[in-house]
């Protein structure tokens, strides 16, 4: 009879007075360490984690500044080892941490040296987008950050996972259900080779050839919701701080694909709705500079609809509308004229291509 490395747990719990941190410390002892060799993101399985602690205070933390507040997140290896880690987690966000905004606020999830063997990289903080008025569009966001990986490695990674929560006050707790785990910035950046710049610059600064496919892309999902000069969901990545650096987007809940209920264009850009697919790339007046994107864009047709028709976890009418959005993209950059009219509004004067929308304006 195999028998399973026992797993050897020890709990100590120091609450500190005044302004100091709690801490939760939890010693592991070293299993199976095949999961060490592995990233969180080199697998498409949902992964199943629990996070156990004062969830409701934390949940109720939607305004002004808040800590890290102390949880055990645990989940299984696929040996069955039972992995706890000891982590901080605090509330993040703008709109979707305001409670009449959404359910669930999003959460930052702080990792420090645990000494047990994890799919989590340790001293790191990670993203979890929590589902904001449905789980469903939860899916669509993640579907958004797996086409990107197919544009350019230069793209966050982000896995789905099942997230099930325990209050230690005994506070009843929902069911369990889908949310995001997004590549640290810093990881995303040393994957590529790269550093990350926090100085706001023109569009125009950035490497040209990636801007235009990224430019493109954020067409192709409907989503307007991004400036490079101003940092709105954008990071910038460079090989040093002298060089011509790279735009990577993230943060698509507000694209016409994810179709998410409150979603809205900013009043300045005068959308009817995020369906209504603009251009928000700087004006390039001559075609041809967007030649070799609309190439790669036809090239990966075929990948870019069976990231939808191949995920078993959407509804057909999810993926029958996504296939006709999709359809009216590629009739746009495949016919002259209306790719003409789409991709030189911004230079259109008396048109909202170049506008500063309200809260991107610096202070």
């Amino acid at each position: 009879m195999k028998k399973n490395i026992l797993l050897t747990l020890s709990l100590i719990i120091f609450f500190a007075v005044g302004n100091a941190q709690s801490f939760i410390k939890i010693t592991v002892s070293k299993s199976d360490t095949s999961s060490l060799k592995n990233s969180l993101f080199n697998s498409d399985t949902i992964l199943s984690i629990t996070l156990k602690g004062d969830i409701r205070k934390l949940l109720n933390n939607r305004t002004g500044e808040n800590n890290y507040i102390p949880i055990i997140l645990s989940y299984k290896e696929e040996n069955s080892n039972q992995i706890y880690l000891p982590i901080g987690v605090k509330t993040r966000g703008h709109f979707r941490r305001e409670k009449g905004n959404c359910l669930y606020p999003p959460l930052l999830l702080h990792f420090s040296n645990t000494n047990a063997p994890s799919l989590f990289p340790e001293n790191t903080s990670l993203k979890l987008v929590m589902p904001c008025r449905g789980e469903d569009f939860i899916i669509h966001e993640w579907l958004v950050y797996k086409l990107y990986n197919l544009i350019t490695p230069q793209s966050f990674k982000a896995r789905l996972v099942k997230v099930r929560l325990e209050d230690t006050g005994n506070k009843k707790m929902p069911s369990a259900f889908y949310g995001i785990i997004l590549e640290e910035d810093q990881e995303m950046a040393r994957r590529n080779n790269d550093i990350i710049l926090k100085k706001k610059i023109s569009p125009q600064q950035t490497t040209n050839g990636p801007f235009i496919k990224m430019a493109v892309f954020e067409y192709l999902i409907g989503n307007t919701d991004w400036s490079v000069e101003f940092l709105q969901n954008i990071k910038l990545i460079a090989h040093d701080s002298t060089s011509e650096p790279v735009a990577v987007p993230y943060d698509f809940d507000l694209s016409g694909i994810v179709n998410a209920p409150y979603a809205k264009p900013a009043e300045e850009l005068n959308m009817s709705s995020v369906h209504e697919r603009r251009y928000r790339g700087y004006c390039v007046k001559d075609p041809k500079i967007f030649d070799s994107s609309i190439v790669f864009y036809n090239r990966l047709k075929n990948d870019i609809y069976k990231t939808y028709t191949d995920c078993s976890l959407l509804d057909k009418k999810y993926i029958t509308e996504t296939l006709k959005y999709l359809d009216e993209f590629y009739s746009t950059i495949n016919n002259p004229k209306a790719f003409q009219k789409a991709f030189e509004y911004p230079c259109n004067p008396n048109g909202t291509g170049n506008v500063i929308i309200k809260g991107l304006k610096e202070e």
